[in-house]
Parts: structure tokens; sequence; C-alpha cells
């Protein structure tokens, strides 16, 4: 698979790891960085994760910010990206499995090396199959983006 990881300067030294671990099994790993302690903003690094996943690019997306929490707001603003931020491996089970999700986000100050290797894994790992309630579910989402475009 094709993964695209992204993170701020909360995020880099987990994004790191994460990269290298997805590496070494296999994966094609595209770093949109940063890659430095130095202060930047998350959506500067959502916003090419995300363009390479909802262009299909990439099968998914991982970025990495202090908590996940602004990562993954960034990344709900792009069209076609169904981002969620997860500290453990069963809503990262689940946000597969039930809403398809196709960013994962993680906070480097709430989610050791090991466990968000593990949630990488699972996250790449588990198909959507949760069948029909659910993809009606994701429609309405999906829906969303188009009735609330022209909020402002």
């Amino acid at each position: 698979m094709k993964i695209a990881l992204g993170a701020d300067h909360g995020g880099y030294r987990l994004k790191d790891k994460i990269a290298a671990h997805l590496s070494e099994n296999g994966h094609e790993v595209v770093d949109f960085g940063t890659n430095s302690p130095e202060s930047c903003d998350y959506p500067d690094f959502a916003d090419p994760v995300c363009r390479a996943v909802a262009g299909g690019e990439c099968d998914f997306g991982i970025l990495v910010c202090s908590t996940g929490i602004g990562m993954s707001m960034a990344a709900n603003k792009h069209a076609g990206i169904r981002a969620a931020c997860c500290s453990e491996t069963v809503s990262v089970a689940l946000t597969r499995a039930h809403n398809n999700a196709n960013v994962l986000a993680l906070g480097e100050f709430i989610v050791g090396e090991h466990v968000a290797c593990e949630m990488a894994d699972i996250f790449i790992g588990t198909p959507f199959s949760e069948g029909e309630r659910h993809i009606r579910r994701i429609n309405k989402v999906m829906e969303l983006e188009k009735n609330t475009s022209d909020i402002g």
C-alpha cells in the first residue's frame, strides 16, 4: 500500500517512527513533512496528505500533531476525506470497519511509539466491511460536504 504521512513540529518524531515501521513492512511511504522541531502549522501538512488520499495517489493518510485533534479538524475540511483522531486500537479498527475512514490522526503527546505503529497496522489492514447500514450513514456524511459548501 501507498501511505501518505504528515506532521507538524509536535508530531514529526512519531511520524518518522511510523514511516520507518511501515517501510520495514513493505509499504510505500510518501512523507509530506515536517522533519524538524521548528514551529510550523499543521494545516500546511494535512493539506497535501489529504489531497493525495482524496486524489487516489495514496491509499491512506496518517497525520500526527501533539494531540491529533488539529490534524483531524484540518483533514476533515477536505472533500472525500473521513479522518478519525484515535488514541487506542479499538477505535482505529472500528473507524475503518464502520466509517471507512481514510485518514488517521494521532497525537505524539498521547500515543506511544509502539502503540502508534500497531494502530497504523490496524488502520491500513482493517477493511470496511460492515455493510449497508454503515454505507447509508457514510453517504449521508459525504452529502454534508455538498449541502454545506455554500455556508460561509
